[in-house]
């Protein structure tokens, strides 16, 4: 953007009546604000993201360990893992053991299967007229059958 002959003149009698706003205004491309924004969100999530101590962190090996044993015996819960791990050797905490497992899911087919009497299929579609006026449809089905 360029400054006009108007521009100039009130910034020069400005200057005259106030010299110590020079100090105050500075002029910037849009490019450098921009800039100045992206640099500060860098220096905020790096900060965000700086390590914080606390508990060290579970080895991989162990937290694997603990995600087959789950697996493989899906009855157990934390306890019995943590005491199977403690006969092992491995001392790491319960809640650790807890926060590792996985219980066992019902996939998609037993969800669908199971619930489908509940669960209901809704659409919402529009219809262009004539007269260039809008109307909207909405289509319900309950009792979904995907599974046969």
């Amino acid at each position: 953007m360029a400054f006009t002959g108007i521009d100039r003149l009130l910034f020069a009698g400005l200057c005259h009546l106030a010299p110590s706003v020079l100090n105050a205004v500075k002029i910037v491309k849009p490019e450098t604000v921009i800039r100045w924004h992206r640099a500060g969100f860098r220096a905020l999530w790096r900060w965000k993201s700086r390590p914080r101590g606390g508990q060290p962190k579970t080895p991989v090996e162990i937290r694997q360990l603990v995600r087959d044993v789950s697996l493989a015996n899906p009855l157990w819960g934390a306890p019995r893992i943590h005491d199977e791990l403690l006969k092992l050797g491995i001392d790491i905490g319960q809640t650790t053991v807890a926060k590792g497992r996985r219980p066992p899911s019902q996939g998609w087919r037993a969800f669908i299967s199971n619930h489908a009497e509940g669960i209901a299929a809704l659409d919402l579609f529009v219809v262009p007229t004539i007269s260039l006026r809008l109307l909207f449809g909405l289509c319900a089905t309950t009792g979904v059958r995907c599974c046969g």
